[in-house]
């Protein structure tokens, strides 16, 4: 009742206040509404003026501060288990170098490719193969090897042929076979001639 009682006296006190009449160049002879009202007004203005340049610049700081926050523990965690790993990880290293030691040692070596080309007109003079050709061609330069193709023409039945192409395979040297074709012999019944490429590999050092 009180509340209410007050309400309705500030809203009688404020119809009574006319603003033409009031001096505003004589702060003490305000009435006490609209000193109390430009008092409100100004702690509003206030407090918005210090959330606008204060409070929301800490608090820009402050979610910036929690994203980087979050970088760093990901980052910690990261290589956390890097360390906790790094046994594992110079074992997993070990053993890659390892391999690829054993792989290099398969390439064959400028001297040891006229004797590859032996092992493959071996092979193929094993299973009935009568060779057309067999040809160095130039190098393939890559970024870390050098690639080797040897064109081939070979004539023999189609279970010589298949013979011949698993005995490559076999070679203890990496050698892998691309487009071959084949094509019947018109004259000779049940026999056909192959073309293939086969291509080695030489490691390519540096310097």
């Amino acid at each position: 009742m009180a509340i209410a009682e007050k309400l309705q006296g500030w809203r009688d006190a404020a119809s009574e206040i006319e603003l033409d009449q009031i001096d505003w160049e004589e702060p003490g002879t305000w009435p006490a509404l609209v000193k109390s009202g430009l008092m409100i007004l100004a702690v509003l203005l206030t407090a918005l003026l210090g959330y606008i340049f204060v409070v929301k610049a800490q608090l820009d700081g402050l979610n910036s501060a929690e994203g980087e926050e979050l970088a760093l523990r990901a980052e910690f965690q990261a290589k956390a288990f890097e360390a906790a790993n790094l046994a594992a990880l110079r074992d997993q290293m070990a053993e890659m170098n390892q391999m690829f030691g054993a792989l290099v040692s398969q390439l064959p070596s400028d001297t040891e490719v006229p004797g590859l080309l032996e092992d493959i007109t071996a092979i193929g003079s094993s299973n009935g193969l009568e060779f057309n050709s067999i040809e160095l061609q130039e190098e393939i330069l890559q970024e870390f090897y050098i690639e080797l193709p040897i064109d081939i023409l070979v004539t023999g039945t189609y279970h010589d042929l298949g013979s011949f192409v698993s005995g490559i395979s076999g070679l203890p040297r990496i050698v892998t076979l691309h487009d071959f074709e084949m094509l019947p012999v018109e004259s000779r019944p049940g026999v056909m001639q192959m073309s293939i490429m086969a291509k080695t590999y030489r490691y390519k050092e540096e310097g």
